[in-house]
């Protein structure tokens, strides 16, 4: 089961550490989701999942300041505390009492502090959790954002998959992976691509070596993550093969539970791999747009033959 440090959640959205005497190190995040304990705080926990992390807003902090008198406070922070919670965060730069922090440092759960809007934070720490704690499996090829559209290249080992990436980000597309793409599941029709850290913004050429594509072609040329909406698979060209001319029927690649549209690209020298994967992209994304070119042929065929045999009619 996936996890993040929760070292990594602060760094990422920037919270200041109320309880700094509290060890963090070892608290891992397992949830995705969020939980607003003002229920909780009224005194209902029913269905309460402490293994979120808990996020006190304007409406929450009202209530505990406001609404309860020291006793009830004591009584309340108590039991929220209680159970084994990974993280409380108070939005809006409202500092708890020091009774809340008194009681958290007894139990051991970490308090933090952001001057985020409540609705804002919780959607982007949603986001990003959903993001890092997607089911994932790392596949060997290269991503590249081709206009826009994330195209997975694959195929045997030095076929040509690193020499078409690199035509493509000297033609204004750019890098995301080489060689080795983490792809992660984010929702059942979305998987993101991105690269492991040891190889980021870095291509290996047969020949030449390792090559930091930042470096060479600016930070234009390069990308963190990508949607994958694309595969084109590279394999060698089989004349005893029957390759598909008109693309009337879609073709898949299955990653995680979710279905990738793909091509088989057959090689053979003097092919242009990088226009052939430009053409691919714009082609998809003009299906996606609602125009696809093999059913207008299909469409234009279909009327000429009709139109022939009305003529053929009106000779007899």
């Amino acid at each position: 089961m996936a996890t993040v440090k929760l070292t990594k959640v602060i760094e990422k959205m920037k919270l200041e550490n109320l309880t700094p005497d509290i060890d963090i190190e070892k608290i891992r995040i397992h949830e995705p989701d969020i939980n607003r304990p003002a229920l909780q705080i009224a005194g209902y926990y029913e269905y309460f999942d402490a293994a979120r992390i808990q996020i006190i807003g304007y409406v929450e902090y009202s209530y505990m300041e406001n609404a309860l008198d020291a006793e009830q406070q004591r009584e309340a922070f108590e039991k929220l505390l209680d159970y084994p919670i990974p993280a409380i965060v108070f939005c809006r730069n409202l500092k708890p009492n020091d009774l809340f922090i008194e009681i958290a440092r007894q139990k051991g759960r970490p308090i933090f502090l952001t001057n985020e809007a409540t609705s804002a934070f919780t959607a982007e720490i949603i986001r990003w959790l959903n993001e890092q704690l997607a089911p994932m499996m790392t596949v060997h090829g290269v991503l590249v954002d081709v206009y826009g559209q994330g195209v997975l290249i694959t195929g045997e080992s030095g076929i040509g998959k690193s020499e078409a990436a690199l035509e493509l980000i000297k033609r204004g597309h750019r890098l995301v992976s080489d060689d080795a793409v983490e792809l992660r599941k984010i929702s059942d029709e979305i998987l993101m691509g991105t690269a492991p850290d040891i190889t980021k913004h870095l291509i290996e050429l047969r020949g030449i070596g390792i090559v930091d594509v930042k470096a060479l072609y600016g930070a234009s040329s390069v990308k963190d993550y990508q949607q994958i909406d694309l595969v084109i698979h590279l394999e060698d060209w089989d004349k005893d093969k029957d390759y598909d001319r008109l693309g009337l029927e879609d073709n898949f690649t299955e990653y995680l539970g979710v279905k990738v549209a793909s091509h088989n690209i057959p090689i053979r020298p003097g092919r242009n791999l990088a226009v052939i994967c430009e053409s691919a992209a714009v082609n998809f994304r003009q299906k996606k747009m609602g125009y696809n070119a093999a059913e207008e042929l299909y469409k234009r065929f279909q009327e000429n033959l009709a139109k022939r045999g009305s003529d053929d009619e009106d000779e007899e």
